[in-house]
């Protein structure tokens, strides 16, 4: 489904985690790094158990180079993952702190 068309959806008051992380993907594959973290921390606020979105959140924020806010989403992520069992989620975020380590070395 389209921004545009999850934007009508939101626009006509339906709200929720699943709206916003298409919201937050449809952006963050546009390159709409600042759109996609807003979408994206809605997203948490309405389940903070959504070990997906604080990856690409802490995605969207490396992209601005808000690195520090960044660390913080992933650092979130990989305790909802831990806490779900989300090895996946988990060994990805991992992957992107690491990177995040050495950059800032």
């Amino acid at each position: 489904m389209s921004t545009e068309a999850l934007e009508k959806m939101l626009a006509k008051g339906m709200d929720n985690a699943l709206l916003r992380f298409g919201l937050g993907k449809g952006y963050l594959d546009a390159a709409e790094f600042a759109r996609a973290a807003e979408h994206f921390q809605r997203c948490v606020e309405f389940d903070a158990q959504y070990s997906a979105a604080w990856k690409l959140l802490g995605q969207a924020l490396n992209k601005q180079g808000l690195h520090d806010e960044a660390r913080a989403a992933w650092a979130q992520g990989l305790r909802a993952a831990q806490e779900k069992g989300d090895k996946q989620a988990e060994k990805e975020i991992g992957v992107f702190l690491k990177r995040l380590d050495k950059q800032a070395q």
